[in-house]
């Protein structure tokens, strides 16, 4: 008897009530109704990198996780080198989410493998949701017959925030942690560091942490003290 893969931990920080829906409402909606067990089946999530794939992804899985439904979530970008074995036992999940497709996508083996997990999670009326840059469309699939199972599913696009977007973006996951961020500090860290939410969502979630280590407000003076220890601040 096959046992439940080694549960993956996704941070509890990417929440739906983190994601700031701007051009996204669409695809947040869909996300909240797979959290729910109310859309089973294939969910394609697609868009440029830091539109907000993965934040959706670990929202669905602590969505539904907090249900009492089996969540797991498989960064491929990361475990995809360890090779097709790491599906091994996901089929048994309820709500699976699985990370940059497009890494191993044109591989016969992990084609044939996500296809057999696909079809599992099906037939056991789960959900399964995949994410990449492409539409399915677009990706060059070495089995015609995943590839049309894709192109079928449920395809939502994500657009990227644009600059306003962004600060209320980073506002609202500062604020669902519990700390505000002062306007003259967002806009440091826009100008400061690459304008990519993913970068931004990471520095966030450091400096929160460096923050309630040392008791300290989330300002310039501080955020450059914590970035000079790291080795990051070239004191622009």
């Amino acid at each position: 008897m096959r046992q439940l893969p080694l549960g993956l931990r996704f941070p509890d920080r990417a929440t739906f009530a983190s994601f700031l829906p701007a051009h996204n409402a669409e695809a947040l909606a869909h996300a909240k109704s797979v959290a729910a067990a109310a859309v089973p089946g294939l969910t394609w999530l697609s868009g440029p990198h830091g539109a907000g794939k993965t934040h959706l992804l670990h929202a669905i899985c602590a969505a539904a996780a907090a249900s009492g439904t089996r969540a797991g979530y498989v960064p491929l970008a990361e475990l995809g080198s360890l090779g097709v074995g790491v599906l091994e036992g996901l089929p048994l999940l309820e709500c699976l989410c699985l990370d940059d497709i497009d890494r191993v996508a044109g591989n016969a083996d992990w084609e044939r493998g996500i296809f057999a997990v696909l079809c599992e999670v099906e037939e056991r009326r789960g959900s399964l949701v995949m994410a990449a840059q492409a539409p399915p469309a677009l990706v060059s699939w070495s089995l015609p017959d995943l590839g049309s199972r894709c192109t079928a599913a449920a395809v939502l696009s994500l657009r990227a925030l644009d600059e306003r977007e962004q600060v209320a973006a980073l506002r609202l996951r500062a604020r669902v942690r519990g700390v505000e961020l002062p306007d003259e500090t967002l806009q440091w860290l826009q100008r400061r560091f690459p304008r990519d939410m993913r970068a931004l969502y990471e520095l966030l979630d450091t400096l929160d942490k460096a923050a309630l280590a040392a008791q300290r407000r989330l300002t310039i003076p501080f955020i450059r003290e914590v970035l000079g220890s790291m080795g990051q601040d070239d004191g622009d």
